[in-house]
């Protein structure tokens, strides 16, 4: 079985990241890109069974800082 973790900042916090690809994009001649928010994929391939509850037990414990991020799990 797979799961797909989508992680990115929360509204409202800063994304430096993001920031320096717009910046990027402008200078390459991307013109109209108004916000760039920057964010991780993690896919997981996990046993037969595992639940979704477990899943996200693992993003609220090392796979998402939850006070600056919020998280999506796909599974696969």
């Amino acid at each position: 079985m797979k799961a797909r973790v989508h992680v990115m900042l929360k509204n409202g916090v800063l994304d430096p990241q993001g920031a320096a690809v717009k910046h990027a994009l402008g200078t390459l001649g991307f013109a109209g890109v108004e916000d760039v928010r920057q964010g991780k994929v993690i896919e997981l391939e996990l046993a037969e069974g595992t639940t979704e509850a477990t899943i996200g037990e693992m993003c609220e414990k090392l796979l998402a800082n939850t006070v600056i991020e919020s998280y999506r799990v796909e599974v696969l």
